[in-house]
């Protein structure tokens, strides 16, 4: 009887021992029981940035329909200046534009200026005007931006909006634009934004004459002038006629005095770049 329960008592050992055994050879390093879950055969992507598609640029887009934009004149205004009548002044602080009508009046318009970093001061004559021009954005704005097209076509989609006036040999316009919000802030890269409506309104009266003087800010009081001084009028001199050698040599009388010269505008330091030196962000 002893015998038998020592031989029970060895057998369960031995049992117990190889059921541990067997126990834990099903236990992994997930502490669960059973064989290792398969691994997935995706690869992770925690902790790397998201893959953003984009599409590519185009070499030709179309900037949309060419409606008809009536001319809409703005507030004329008293302003007291010393630029000839049919100037632009550009006051960039104030972000107005002022086309002098006389010496004491101008059409003011509202404007968007360069943002900073894009801004500048200078002098620079009307060069051309183009309606509904094509925008070609610079290499370096569509290695930014690399949806942007080589090439937009004017329409109402075309930030250059219904008119430009070109300005020089620089890229800077005064322009039209498609996005009406932006008028009154300091926003472009150094042209400058106008209502389609006053922009093809001050293009009825400008030309190839016309000066344009960029400004930083206008004075609080007084007259506004021109760089190098005030605008004269230059009146035609009657044609010269032969005078005796004694006549001559006698001194003139009060009011033969030869014309004065018309006061050349002297450029400031600053000004717009030449159409070679433009900055990356020109054309809007």
């Amino acid at each position: 009887m002893l015998r038998f329960y020592s031989r029970a008592l060895v057998l369960g050992a031995a049992f117990a021992l190889g059921g541990a055994s067997s126990a834990s050879a099903q236990i992994n390093q997930f502490g669960m029981w059973g064989e290792a879950p398969e691994r997935s055969a995706r690869p992770s992507y925690l902790g790397a940035p998201p893959a953003v598609a984009t599409k590519p640029a185009v070499g030709l887009a179309s900037g949309g329909s060419r409606p008809s934009i009536g001319a809409k004149a703005p507030q004329t205004a008293a302003f007291k200046n010393g630029f000839k009548p049919g100037s632009i002044i550009i006051d960039t602080a104030g972000r107005k534009l002022y086309y002098t009508l006389s010496q004491s009046s101008a059409y003011v318009y509202p404007i968007a200026v360069g943002k900073q970093g894009f801004a500048w001061t200078g002098v620079e004559r009307v060069s051309r005007i183009e309606e509904w021009p094509d925008w070609f954005p610079p290499a370096e704005m569509r290695q930014r931006q690399p949806t942007l097209p080589v090439r937009m076509t004017g329409g109402v989609r075309n930030p250059l909006g219904a008119k430009a006036i070109y300005l020089g040999n620089t890229l800077y316009r005064i322009h039209g634009t498609n996005d009406a919000k932006s008028i009154g802030s300091a926003s472009s890269s150094g042209c400058f934004r106008m209502h389609n409506g006053h922009v093809v309104h001050l293009a009825q009266h400008v030309g190839s004459s016309t000066m344009v003087y960029v400004m930083k800010r206008l004075p609080k009081s007084g007259t506004v002038m021109p760089p190098g001084g005030g605008y004269q009028e230059v009146k035609q001199a009657p044609p010269a006629q032969a005078a005796p050698a004694a006549a001559q040599d006698a001194p003139a009388e009060a009011g033969e005095q030869p014309p004065a010269q018309e006061a050349q505008p002297e450029a400031p330091a600053t000004g717009a770049p030449a159409a070679d030196q433009q900055p990356a962000d020109q054309g809007i």
